[in-house]
């Protein structure tokens, strides 16, 4: 099924799409909120929300907060994971891996007029995701990163790039997301994604400064 021209290359996504990380907040000693509305202060354009120890109750709680936060900002906020979260929360979209829901069942939760990214890895993945009912695709992890276990290696930035040909032939912007920081974004973006994805660095003192460091940076 080909992307609804609502949610593929119209979608102007930002270059870069900061992920709050409940997990890695806690690390850091920072509640998730304050590190979302710190992003959103800075300019960001978008968000996502990933939440993987956090109970669902509490998952709800806080995107529900973030969600009129964002829509306040002018925002948009994407729920990792969880299709039933989104759709209840009101949230702008969804993000998927290869191992949550697929594509079109997400779809189906989540209604045709949202967002909808999926996480890819290797060739194999990323054709078989053009194929699917998504907004766009993301690639990694692009350098290492001790943020998350995908079980993948780091793919480089000739992977980005042809990842990002294949989306782009099938109208689909490509995010790039793994070790990617300020001092190694610029060549993300060369190598030919759409926008970058940060977890961590976005961590390194204050989050507002660092938010918009970045995005000063990838203008």
């Amino acid at each position: 099924m080909p992307p609804s021209p609502n949610t593929a290359l119209s979608l102007n996504l930002p270059r870069l799409y900061p992920i709050v990380d409940a997990d890695v907040c806690a690390a850091a000693g920072r509640a998730p909120i304050d590190v979302a509305r710190a992003f959103l202060s800075a300019g960001a354009g978008w968000l996502q929300l990933r939440c993987k120890s956090l109970p669902g109750g509490q998952f709800l709680d806080l995107a529900n907060q973030i969600v009129e936060d964002a829509r306040e900002a002018g925002a948009r906020l994407i729920v990792n994971d969880r299709a039933d979260l989104a759709r209840l929360s009101g949230a702008h979209g969804l993000h998927v891996g290869q191992t949550d829901l697929t594509a079109s069942d997400a779809r189906v939760v989540i209604g045709s007029e949202s967002i909808l990214g999926l996480s890819t890895h290797n060739a194999e993945q990323w054709g078989a995701a053009v194929r699917e009912p998504v907004s766009y695709l993301a690639i990694g992890p692009v350098f290492l990163t001790g943020t998350k276990d995908t079980g993948y290696s780091a793919v480089g930035l000739g992977m980005v790039t042809a990842a990002s040909k294949a989306g782009h032939d099938a109208g689909l912007p490509t995010v790039a997301i793994g070790g990617i920081t300020l001092e190694n974004a610029l060549s993300v973006l060369e190598a030919g994604a759409a926008s970058v994805a940060v977890i961590s660095d976005l961590l390194k003192g204050d989050p507002e400064v660092r938010c918009r460091a970045f995005i000063q940076l990838l203008k």
